[in-house]
């Protein structure tokens, strides 16, 4: 039996309980069979968030951290990723328990993305050069960056490892310290990582790590000693990060919200990959992915047969649903929750009101919070399933004729994270369009690549 880590907050380098009196706990339940998995994460209350904000500033103005240099911020994230790579095991495994994610994914995609990512940022800690400018009028001018002090990161669901890398390693390659706060659904994971940063060399204030829900949240947001706050989640929860931050101390503010990506997919492709990218790559995590394509468009001269190939791989898929998320070889678990799995059937029962359901719809067994691949075609234009994120395996199609339409059709929504051109010919149409995309970023060939090391 693997053992979980302490059900407490990391601060200073060490794990300590709350300070807060009302003495709240929260329950996690194993999505795979509604098992007890925790019954006591401590919730942050203010005295908490005051202690790890006072250190965490303490660290970046006169700790070791302070003087540390670009080479030796350096050392600890290249040993700190190297440490991860051999607690693979144990960080999956906590991480997938009250979650249901399986652990396959966990190792192969989310924890080996995030070592990469430390590496990648712990090549430029010591590449943070400024400007200088030849003397003007008596003046000399030199520009200098420095960091910005203590950074807090409030992350979803549903990769929170992916969160570590790409939330924390820029900001400690650039010298700042950091408090993160996990999802109150998946905990777990980041609190078995927690030591790994102090056995990596990370001084004590550096890098800490509160659990708690939406207050806590709140207290981070507006709390007037953190000088920068970095959000992954809904739209509306962006919103009042943003508000508590501008109320408060003008904060900077990085927000990542939530998307209703569009697959393209014309009568050129390559069309068993495209299959494949479409079908299967949208239920990698059960859709709970917020870059994850849940609109196809498809060219009406192999709209019947792509959406036949569609079906059956979410009934195959469906079939393999129900093992053991600790499998190595299960690839397909449940949602995250029951309020995520009540979200989701009720976005399915207003999408029979509103689309044609080709398959799915149901819920997968008897116990757990499995969801069979659903799969709906011709959505009216103000269909929720058509509009609005879903964030779980719910999969909407329509057809288009030409280019033009394709574009229209893919811009019609107000998200705007990803966009995915599935094409053959990419240097007379792929590159050509995707200018025309109204997106954060286009993926030309491809639903799922992170290639880019990118900072949230």
């Amino acid at each position: 039996m693997v053992s979980l880590p302490p059900r407490k907050f990391f601060i200073g380098n060490e794990f300590v309980d709350s300070q807060h009196s009302n003495g709240q706990r929260i329950t996690l339940l194993n999505p795979v069979d509604d098992s007890v998995v925790v019954d006591d994460l401590q919730l942050a209350g203010k005295e908490d968030v005051d202690r790890a904000v006072a250190l965490a500033n303490e660290a970046f103005r006169k700790g070791p951290w302070a003087s540390f240099t670009g080479v030796q911020r350096a050392a600890c994230l290249n040993k700190f990723a190297d440490i991860v790579e051999k607690n693979v095991d144990h960080l999956a495994y906590c991480e997938s328990l009250p979650t249901g994610r399986p652990i396959a994914g966990i190792i192969h995609m989310d924890l080996a993305h995030m070592a990469q990512v430390f590496r990648y940022y712990a090549g430029w800690a010591d590449k943070i050069a400024g400007q200088s400018f030849s003397e003007d009028n008596g003046f000399a001018k030199i520009v200098r960056y420095e960091p910005l002090g203590v950074c807090a990161s409030l992350a979803s669901y549903n990769a929170t490892f992916l969160y570590i890398g790409w939330k924390l390693a820029p900001a400690l390659a650039a010298g700042n310290t950091v408090i993160f706060k996990p999802s109150e659904k998946s905990p777990l994971g980041i609190l078995a990582m927690a030591p790994l940063f102090a056995e990596a060399g990370f001084p004590p204030g550096v890098v800490q790590f509160l659990t708690g829900a939406r207050e806590t949240g709140a207290l981070l947001s507006s709390h007037q000693r953190i000088a920068k706050i970095s959000f992954t989640g809904s739209i509306a929860a962006g919103r009042a990060v943003q508000e508590a931050a501008t109320n408060s101390n003008l904060k900077k503010v990085t927000l990542e919200l939530g998307g209703k990506s569009a697959a393209v997919v014309f009568d050129d492709v390559d069309f068993d990959l495209c299959v494949g990218c479409v079908g299967g790559g949208f239920l990698a995590n059960s859709g709970q992915i917020c870059v994850a394509a849940s609109r196809v468009l498809i060219q009406e001269s192999i709209a019947t047969k792509f959406i036949q190939a569609i079906k059956e791989v979410f009934e195959r898929a469906r079939d393999g649903m129900g093992s053991s998320p600790l499998e190595l070889s299960t690839q397909h678990g449940p949602v995250v929750d029951k309020s995520q799995f009540d979200r989701i059937m009720g976005y399915i029962e207003k999408g029979k009101q509103s689309a044609e359901l080709v398959t799915g719809g149901n819920r997968k067994g008897s116990k757990g919070c499995f969801i069979e691949p659903t799969l709906f075609v011709n959505p009216t234009s103000d269909s929720p399933i058509w509009k609005e994120e879903i964030f779980g395996p719910v999969l909407t199609v329509k057809t288009f004729k030409t280019e033009k339409e394709a574009i229209e059709l893919a811009n019609d929504t107000v998200y705007g994270l990803a966009c995915k051109e599935a094409l053959i010919n990419l240097i007379d149409c792929g590159t050509n369009m995707f200018p025309f995309f109204y997106s954060v970023s286009v993926h030309i060939r491809s639903l799922s690549s992170i290639a880019c090391i990118l900072g949230t």
